[in-house]
């Protein structure tokens, strides 16, 4: 049986002079650097692969789709069937198939196989980060699981600050190839730093797939992915077409683009800390804030993306309000998957990736019917509200009937 989280905050509290485990939590997000380099660059790049592959634009954020869902169908499967590998072991198998799913993408020669390598790229996605939250969870001072958590993310927002602008200046200079190279080497690295620097995570205990399989018994896990399934999507509406939005709505030179995706980035390390912080004082409440300013932020892109100043400082604000509500959501689902956390952390990023793939894809629909590259921006604040009504109709049904 997995260890629970209250189980984990009792082993650190026992060692009360315990510190952070610095080099452990940097190589586990040195993984989430490479995830989110790889996920965020598509976008990015998403012109230069459509005129590359002689594919429309909408057609091309397919791709973008094909890499969630393999995290969808990745993070359960490979979450339940690998329970009783070594959670260290498991890091490292991830990040290998992680690498090669890359290296897949920088040969394929058509769109269709091309958006086969996506799917496999994302397969390793949702289970190495919910692993890898489960281990800094294990690894970090007691009372500050959320950060550790967000620790991991933090990986993930950095990316848009170094790796997708660096990587798509690479892709838009060199040929769009190129930055999945970068993003297989950064996954090799993972692999030779987690077996360096991370201890063997004991205190994360292997399970098995039916005590995994628990956690789709949990009302309060199904609806907890519901609201990131949901309300996550507006960021990835916008995030998807912001590169044709900086263009030509806002008026942006093409070759500014990458400093606006790298302010994007910062927002996301900015919101990444403050949910953290928040999450640590109180799961919902931070939830409920998080997805209350997406509400907000989104609505206002709307006008903002009009101008280039104002389109950089929305695009700061949506990156900040996304990233603070992953923090959250994933230590809520730590805390109410109980013996099931492997599976219920993992199925946190497929939930955020139902998001990304429908996100792109109803941005996309808005876009081919006429309405314009701002259109998703309001899409997505439609999905924020609907996701703060379902987390509210979650908090009242857990206050109602709690899990035992």
């Amino acid at each position: 049986m997995d260890a629970t989280l209250d189980d984990l905050e009792a082993s650190a509290a026992a060692v009360p002079d315990r510190r952070w485990p610095v080099a452990a939590i940097l190589a586990l997000a040195l993984g989430g650097f490479g995830i989110g380099t790889t996920e965020f660059v598509t976008m990015g790049l998403l012109p230069d692969i459509a005129t590359a592959m002689k594919v429309s634009e909408p057609t091309a954020g397919h791709i973008v789709s094909a890499y969630a869902l393999g995290v969808v169908v990745g993070a359960p499967v490979i979450a339940a069937l690998c329970a009783r590998v070594p959670r260290k072991r498991l890091l490292m198998i991830l990040m290998a198939a992680f690498a090669l799913g890359n290296a897949a993408s920088v040969v394929a020669p058509t769109f269709a196989t091309l958006t086969v390598a996506r799917f496999v790229s994302g397969l390793p996605h949702g289970a190495y980060f919910g692993v890898a939250s489960l281990a800094a969870a294990s690894l970090a001072p007691v009372g500050q699981r959320a950060k550790a958590v967000a620790a991991v993310m933090l990986g993930l927002s950095a990316a848009n600050v170094v790796g997708v602008p660096a990587a798509t200046w690479l892709g838009q200079n060199l040929g769009w190839r190129d930055a999945f190279i970068v993003v297989a080497v950064i996954g090799a690295a993972t692999v030779a730093a987690i077996a360096r620097f991370v201890p063997e995570l004991h205190g994360v205990r292997m399970t098995d797939p039916r005590t995994e399989l628990t956690a789709l018994r949990r009302p309060q896990v199904l609806l907890t992915l519901l609201v990131g399934a949901v309300g996550f999507g507006g960021m990835f509406a916008v995030y998807t077409y912001i590169t044709t939005t900086l263009t030509d709505v806002a008026g942006l030179q093409v070759g500014l683009v990458p400093l606006v995706l790298m302010l994007f980035g910062l927002g996301m390390i900015a919101g990444n800390i403050i949910g953290g912080v928040l999450a640590d004082r109180g799961v919902d409440r931070a939830v409920f804030a998080s997805m209350l300013s997406m509400v907000v932020i989104l609505a206002g892109f709307v006008a903002a993306a009009h101008n280039p100043y104002t389109a950089a400082i929305g695009a700061f604000l949506v990156g900040a309000s996304g990233a603070s509500l992953a923090p959250a959501l994933q230590t809520r689902l730590m805390d109410v998957a109980h013996d099931a956390q492997t599976l219920a952390a993992a199925l946190n990023h497929a939930a955020l990736n139902i998001a990304n793939a429908s996100g792109a894809w109803l941005g996309g629909l808005v876009i081919a019917a006429g309405l314009g590259y701002t259109a998703p921006a309001a899409v997505g604040a439609g999905l924020a509200v609907l996701g703060v009504a379902l987390f509210a109709v979650t908090v009242l049904a857990a206050r109602h009937r709690p899990q035992g």
